[in-house]
Order: C-alpha cells, then structure tokens, then sequence
C-alpha cells in the first residue's frame, strides 16, 4: 500500500514513512493512494475479534510493510494501558441511542485510542532505523495529553507540544505540564489553537529544520491517527443489532474534522453506515459549512468545550480530496484560495450523509443535566454538545470523546456532582512545568532546535 499526498506534488511512501513524515513536504496530508473495500464476508469476520485484533485486522491493509507479529505486539501493547477490556465500550442509553466510550486510555480522551498506537510506532521505528524522533503537535486540550502519553519516557524521543495558555481545561494543561518526564515539552502560547496550528504547518514546511531534526507530526495531520480511529467506528458498528446497522448515524463532537473523516473514510471502505452529524460548540464554522456550504473562519471564542475551539480544520483537506474527485490541483487551488481569504464555496456536499448541529455555552450545562435526569449517564461537555438537536428516525451512536472528571467544574454547575478520577487527583499535587513561548515560528523553532535529540 502506497500514500500520497492531498496536493499531488509529494512521491508516494510506504505506510512507515508517511507515518514518519507526518505532514508532505508540499503542504498537503497523506492519504491511501486507493482505499480498500471491504466486502460483506470481511466483516462478518471480523466479528469475533477483540478490539486488538480487530485493529490488527484492519491494519493489514495498510501497514504492509510491518510484519503481522510485529504489528500485533504494537498493537497489544498499545491498548494494554486502557481500563476497560473493549477498550471503547459501547453503552446503551435506549433502544435508539447509545454512547461509544473513547475515554477509557491513560489520559481520559478518545485521542489515546490513536495516539498509544502512534508512539509505540514511532518507538518501533526508532529502534529499527537506529535514530531519533522529536515529535512537534498543537492542541486545543486533548491531544497534547494523549500524544505527551503516549511518548512519555520513551528511548530516543522528545516531544514539543504547542497549546493556547489559558484555553485548555486546568486539568487538560495539567496532564501535559506535571509528567516529570525529561523528553516532554509543553509550551504555551499567547493566542488561540489556530495560531499554534499556524505557525506548525510553517515550521513543517521548513524543509531543511524538520530533515535535520528528524521532525515528525503528532496531530491528525497524521495518516496514522485517522486510521486507528476508523477502528473504534468498526468495532461500535459491528455490535449493534444486524437490523439497525443500515440506519445509525453516528454523532460526533468536532473540532478538527480528524475524528468524524475516519468514520467517512470508514464508510467509503464498504461499510454500510448511515450517516455523520457533526456536532459542533459556539465555535461552529462546520456547522455552517455542513448548512450552507460556506466556508468561512470567524473568531474564536473561548468555550465550555475548549478542544473544539477551533476554527481551520486541517483534515478537512482530505475530505475536500475526494469531494473534489481525487485531483490534487484542485486541492491546491482551493487551499490557497482559503489560506488568502479566509473563505470557500462548497456546492455539493451529501445531505443524507452528513448533517451538522450546533450547541452553546448556554446549552452545555442544561444538556448534561437532562442526559443525567433522563439516563443517569454523566457527559462531559464536548459529548454534550452531540446530543443537541437528536434525530428520531435514526439509530444514533454518540463518540463520548472525554471523561467528565476532566472537567469538573462544569459538570458540578450542571447537575451539582463533581467527579473525580484517581489519576487527575494525582496531578493535582505536582508542579507545573510550562513554557512560554511567542506563537510564531520563529520563535518555536529556536526552541525546538535547543532541545531536540
């Protein structure tokens, strides 16, 4: 299996070195150079794997240049952290509603699913190719966590992690700045997410800095992220009733498009799912687009939900490759066109598989309050936002992207419960280690270059 890039002007890699490369040189985002069908008696088998095997079984159409027993204890030791034997639990609430649990990984949050299994890669490449790695992300709040986590001590890596000061979770920014850990660097910046996002997408343009300090991406940027989190829809999907399988739609806190694409790419690979909601916080430039076909980046405003204050979602480019029909210069022309005006027009976006909804700060207290009283079920406010506008024609299975401990000054507001999880409590006690740091790349690329390995 071959990858290649969104913008064409990248030669195509072998699974480990796209992983390794994390953004293409040209700019663009790697992506399989033909997907995968998988066919009806493909996934009857795959019903009885575990979640690992399952992952395994998934992956053998793309990581071909990894051996199966290789790959197999990757994947092992990547959800061997995880607290939950399904590794993602799906839960009913009702006969048409049910919560897939993607909080159950070291750090509370959907991104550990992927990112346990991105660091193990990138310790398998490491050893295997006798170099060193320093990974470079940008995170509106979970994603530094899990990537920080899923690094954490190991051998011939370090890891930079960009964040906006004072728009993460407390507890979010103390996952990332208490590790102890001599490899992890949690930097903060004076803006918001999109300013880190920025100047990252400059800095990884640099050539010649990201050859010479072996730098490699962390955020759903990379090809390997998207893909693990296809799994965790795979494994939800194949559980539910035979006779309900044709009709779910699955309902997803969005911020960076990166989640709800793998279940897209997912239903692009033959599997019969519905539809996709994308639920979106005040911060709600894909509701407008999924609306109205406008695309238009607005300001950000700090929220309830603060790993979906995001207004440019980097892997919609990949979605806007096979919108576009797969041709790479009409990628080029579209991304430039809204890098210098902020705007696009989209005109044919399917309705039946996509729908959108949005959810205030006003909301988010009142939602989780009435999923409590009704359910009994406690959602952490970016889960809260998926159940805003529910459709009761369709079986909907909502992504629970945290846990609620993560924030429990919301949930305590909303139904007067604050709840705690033994690992936050740990935090709590231990010094926060921060550094602040201009949003520009300039200045992360001095920092980067005094401490990379």
């Amino acid at each position: 299996m071959k990858f290649i890039s969104t913008r064409g002007e990248t030669p195509s890699l072998g699974f480990s070195d796209a992983v390794a490369t994390g953004l293409a040189p040209d700019g663009g985002l790697f992506l399989p150079e033909t997907l995968p069908q998988f066919s009806s008696d493909d996934l009857a088998g795959f019903r009885a794997l575990d979640f690992p095997g399952l992952c395994v079984a998934f992956f053998r159409r793309f990581a071909t240049d990894i051996d199966e027993a290789t790959f197999t204890a990757i994947v092992a030791k990547s959800y061997a952290t995880f607290d939950h034997p399904d590794i993602a639990p799906l839960v009913p609430l009702s006969e048409n509603l049910h919560v897939l649990e993607l909080f159950h990984g070291p750090t509370l949050a959907f991104k550990d699913v992927a990112l346990q299994l991105l660091g193990n890669l990138y310790e398998h490449q490491c050893q295997l190719r006798q170099q060193s790695i320093n990974v470079l992300g940008a995170t509106s709040g979970d994603t530094g966590a899990a990537a920080i986590h899923g690094l954490l001590g190991k051998p011939d890596t370090a890891i930079f992690i960009l964040y906006p000061n004072g728009r993460v979770a407390p507890l979010q920014e103390r996952q990332m700045t208490c590790t102890g850990a001599d490899n992890v660097f949690a930097m903060a910046i004076k803006g918001a997410f999109d300013d880190a996002q920025n100047a990252l997408k400059e800095i990884f343009a640099d050539q010649a800095f990201r050859t010479t300090h072996r730098l490699s991406a962390v955020n759903s940027i990379n090809l390997a992220r998207v893909l693990a989190q296809c799994v965790y829809y795979l494994s939800a999907w194949l559980r539910l009733p035979e006779a309900q399988q044709n009709n779910v739609e699955f309902v997803v806190p969005t911020g960076n498009f990166g989640n709800v694409l793998a279940g897209w790419m997912l239903q692009q690979m033959g599997v019969p799912i519905r539809g996709f909601k994308v639920a979106t916080n005040q911060n709600d430039i894909l509701y407008r687009l999924f609306t109205t076909g406008e695309y238009q980046i607005d300001a950000v405003a700090p929220s309830l939900a603060p790993s979906m204050d995001i207004q440019v979602a980097s892997n919609f480019e990949r979605f806007l490759h096979y919108n576009l029909g797969q041709d790479p210069v009409r990628v080029r022309e579209v991304m430039s066109t809204f890098k210098a005006t902020g705007h696009y027009r989209f005109e044919n976006f399917d309705a039946d598989t996509f729908s959108a909804s949005r959810c205030s700060d006003a909301q988010i207290p009142d939602i989780i309050k009435s999923i409590y009283d009704r359910y009994g079920y406690i959602a952490d406010p970016h889960t809260a936002c998926a159940f805003a506008e529910p459709d009761p024609d369709r079986l909907s299975v909502v992504l629970a992207t945290a846990h609620p401990a993560k924030f429990p000054d919301t949930i305590q507001r909303a139904i007067g419960i604050s709840p705690t999880h033994p690992s936050l409590e740990a935090l709590k006690s231990r010094p926060i280690v921060k550094h602040p740091i201009a949003a520009t790349a300039d200045a992360i690329r001095g920092f980067i270059q005094d401490r990379a390995i």
